[in-house]
């Protein structure tokens, strides 16, 4: 039996965290709200926002594009991504992504829920309601090393030319 909670979280409603490698979340599911099974969370950013080459040793992680566009290379395969598109990343398997449009919105969904702890330590609690604010990579990378839930592998694979001449149409 699932010892997960029943939640119903509209839109707008989730606990709202600055992501210091750029981006405001606003958390859907925590570990604790679905007994570790999951963690959702939207994603909101700006244009040019970029990951470095990583992983996630322990869990699998999906997007789900709401609205924009962004490029994602998984496995050394680049791929433009647009509205309604979906990306899977299995766990140990090298992504990065970055946005290629003025905005993005996106769902990330990791399964199991184990990856949490890395959201937390790069990330504060926040009131604002726009992606804004400072990018802190040496807090990125620190919260990476402490949970081990991430590894960073290097920087991204794809250069601001790459990422414009791939955007998808509308």
């Amino acid at each position: 039996m699932s010892t997960g909670k029943r939640i119903v979280r509209n839109d707008g409603e989730g606990d709202k965290r600055w992501f210091y490698g750029g981006g405001l979340h606003t958390w859907k599911l925590i570990a604790d709200d679905t007994g570790g099974a999951l963690v959702l969370f939207e994603d909101q950013m700006t244009e040019g926002k970029v990951t470095p080459l990583h992983r996630h040793p322990e869990f699998d992680e999906m997007l789900y594009v709401l609205e924009g566009s962004i490029l994602i290379q998984i496995d050394g395969e680049d791929q433009p991504v647009g509205p309604g598109g979906t990306t899977f990343a299995p766990r140990g398997v090298p992504h990065a992504f970055t946005v290629t449009s003025p905005m993005v919105r996106l769902l990330c969904m990791q399964t199991p829920g184990s990856g949490q702890p890395f959201y937390e330590g790069a990330s504060d609690p926040t009131t604002q309601t726009e992606p804004t604010g400072p990018v802190d990579f040496d807090r990125v990378r620190q919260a990476a090393a402490d949970s081990g839930a991430t590894e960073i592998l290097g920087p991204p694979p794809f250069t601001a030319r790459q990422a414009a001449d791939r955007v998808p149409g509308p």
